[in-house]
């Protein structure tokens, strides 16, 4: 069954201090608001509204947890970087953000989701730059891109390849397309690989 597949909602937090107890393996879910990142937790998970899915960007303000069936936990985080959202409200969401990132004892990779169409902003290098130090994974979704040419979507794969090349073999990349279901099988992969690494924390192991 994929790895995604039949996840159930278990709980939203607004602050650090509401985090439930470390219990399985959790993969974290980022990227800039309008990014498509909730289209493409519903794509893997194969679920029309498992994370909700707004036009108006800046709407997920909360930490969200979804229990997979193999005990780990995918976390879908809100969404950054959209300038509408009331500034002590960006600061609050940069906070969660950078703690739950950089202390999260279980946590044992982040998924990056970047609109193909204008990678690798600021703020993207922002997320990378508070994970990468821990020396666990990130892969990177370039998401919505049946919008570009095949040409188009080759070049913006190899550019963005060419930068995260400095993070070394730690830091992955892949195309992606919410609506043609294009990418699936490699985040499945990539994401396993992940919950099958012997060096990844014992305690994160642990299904609940």
């Amino acid at each position: 069954m994929p790895l995604f597949q039949n996840a159930r909602f278990e709980i939203s937090i607004a602050k650090t201090s509401g985090l439930p107890t470390p219990i399985g393996a959790e993969i974290a879910f980022a990227g800039r608001s309008n990014a498509g990142k909730s289209s493409a937790i519903n794509t893997l998970a194969n679920h029309t509204r498992l994370a909700y899915v707004s036009k108006t960007p800046g709407r997920t303000q909360l930490i969200n947890f979804f229990r997979l069936q193999n005990g780990a936990v995918l976390v879908d985080l809100p969404g950054y970087g959209y300038a509408d959202v009331p500034e002590p409200v960006r600061r609050q969401w940069q906070g969660l953000l950078e703690d739950y990132l950089t202390r999260r004892p279980n946590l044992v990779g982040l998924v990056l989701i970047m609109d193909s169409r204008h990678p690798l902003k600021d703020l993207d290098r922002q997320m990378i730059g508070w994970f990468a130090p821990s020396g666990r994974p990130i892969h990177v979704l370039l998401t919505k891109s049946d919008k570009l040419t095949r040409r188009e979507a080759t070049a913006t794969l190899a550019a963005v390849h060419k930068e995260l090349t400095q993070y070394g073999p730690q830091v992955t990349v892949q195309l992606f397309s919410s609506l043609k279901k294009i990418g699936t099988e490699e985040v499945e992969r990539v994401v396993g690989s992940w919950l099958a690494d012997p060096a990844a924390p014992a305690e994160a192991l642990q299904a609940g």
